[in-house]
């Protein structure tokens, strides 16, 4: 069972989103990067982190997974808060812009995602990483299968 289903089975996906946030439940990725679920709303998902030396690359900077992960689950959030109780999607593809370096100098970060369009069987997203300046440090665009359960 997974943890959206545990925490609000039987509910449409903005209410189930709303009852993970009440709940304080963070799903595994979440735990290990460091970031959570702050904010949901009709179309649209909000994840704040602060990116810090568990996140690190060899080369000195936070890895590009880090920005990616943030990215994609904006991206699939803002879109499970449009989907009935029936329905669940899964991340086709999705496309990263890196804009600035991120170090654990860079502060708390915000991954903002909406949705562009969203059919019976396809979504469109769209996601910002920014820092706490404003400053864009990263972009995604992704495409989402919606599905029946």
């Amino acid at each position: 069972m997974s943890l959206v289903d545990e925490t609000g089975a039987g509910l449409s996906g903005i209410e189930q989103l709303r009852a993970l946030i009440a709940a304080g439940r963070r799903p595994g990725i979440a735990i290990a990067l460091d970031f959570n679920l702050a904010e949901v709303g009709d179309g649209t998902a909000v994840f704040v982190g602060t990116p810090g030396q568990h996140a690190y690359n060899p080369i000195g900077m936070i890895h590009g997974g880090y920005a990616a992960t943030l990215l994609d689950s904006a991206c699939g959030c803002a879109v499970h808060t449009r989907l009935s109780a029936q329905q669940l999607y899964t991340t086709l593809e999705i496309k990263v812009a890196y804009h600035k370096a991120i170090t654990d100098q860079s502060g708390p970060m915000r991954a903002e995602g909406h949705v562009v369009s969203i059919g019976r069987r396809a979504a469109f997203a769209e996601a910002r990483l920014i820092d706490a300046s404003g400053r864009l440090h990263a972009s995604a665009t992704s495409t989402l299968l919606v599905m029946e359960r």
